[in-house]
């Protein structure tokens, strides 16, 4: 595998694809730490943050609010940057891919933070293999009517890592920029494996919430347990199948998550289906199903999930 030549620069510049939950968030608490961080907007955000700024609205871990922050739109992007997140939804990877690309020169990293696997393989395809980085995050955030950022939980950890487990001296580089930075930042040495079992946690929320249209907490008590269990357990299994099963530790965590009593958890799916807007069904549910090396019954809860949320998606379009 070829490796772009060393990052050793003392402080990088980095290019945020979007600025909304994930990216504005993590985008803002780079800012207050010092770093160079510069958003690529649409014109509408571009003149949201232009009037308002960037406000994070965070009971659990503060508020800020960056009042000038650096924007660029793509038709006048056109200097590189050391490093690109990506933190578009994965319906939009494509536009986003075609954004982004007079920012990526021959040493740029790209860290994509959104769910699943497939936009890897696009990434890839797209800039090559040697400049995509594995990521994810666990943050629960919206976009206000405002532009405002709303913080729902204490959780903010971003997770990066070579998919390929190469030590080098860009992902040295890449951590001193992320970590110490507002936010919860660590490096995996096995960042495929953890983009896995995220994918298979996330699924099952997602699907889970979606389907029964309530919270995790709602849905345990009706009695909804056995339910979470068993999608939980045909997403562990495709995962299985691709050589990636859940670690024992990742699996009983997860099992605890979408079975707590009590818990006001939903999935951003959810979310997106309350208030009419489009989802990542066929992106985290659909290509999940795809990859399965064994046949789930007709009636597996993950089929049911995907299923439920296809047929809305046909319903809005």
């Amino acid at each position: 595998m070829a490796v772009p030549r060393q990052l050793t620069f003392a402080a990088m510049r980095i290019l945020m694809v979007g600025a909304g939950g994930i990216g504005g968030y993590f985008g803002a608490r780079l800012i207050d730490a010092g770093r160079d961080v510069t958003f690529l907007v649409r014109p509408r955000r571009a003149a949201q943050l232009a009037e308002r700024g960037l406000v994070i609205d965070s009971p659990a871990r503060g508020n800020t609010h960056i009042r000038n922050p650096k924007t660029v739109q793509a038709d006048s992007l056109r200097e590189t940057y050391d490093l690109v997140m990506l933190s578009c939804k994965a319906y939009d990877l494509d536009d986003a891919m075609t954004s982004l690309a007079p920012a990526v020169g021959p040493t740029t990293a790209i860290l994509p933070l959104l769910n699943g696997m497939a936009h890897v393989d696009a990434l890839v395809a797209r800039f090559g293999d040697e400049r995509v980085l594995g990521g994810h995050c666990f943050i629960a955030s919206t976009l206000a009517d405002n532009g405002d950022i709303r913080h729902l939980n204490a959780n903010h950890t971003l997770v990066f890592g070579d998919r390929h487990r190469a030590e080098t001296g860009r992902i040295a580089a890449i951590e001193a920029q992320l970590t110490n930075a507002g936010f919860d930042a660590r490096r995996s040495d096995d960042i495929v494996q953890e983009m896995w079992e995220k994918w298979v946690f996330i699924a099952t929320g997602a699907g889970l919430t979606s389907l029964m249209r309530g919270s995790v907490g709602e849905i345990e008590a009706a009695g909804g347990a056995p339910l979470a269990k068993a999608l939980l357990d045909d997403c562990a299994a495709i995962a299985r199948d691709a050589g990636h099963p859940p670690s024992d530790a990742s699996y009983e965590k997860s099992l605890k998550t979408v079975t707590a009593p009590g818990s006001t958890l939903t999935a951003s799916m959810f979310r997106d289906i309350e208030r009419g807007g489009r989802t990542e069904g066929e992106h985290i549910l659909g290509d999940l199903l795809r990859r399965a090396k064994h046949e789930l019954p007709p009636a597996s809860l993950l089929r049911a999930a995907y299923t439920h949320v296809a047929t809305y998606e046909v319903r809005r379009g």
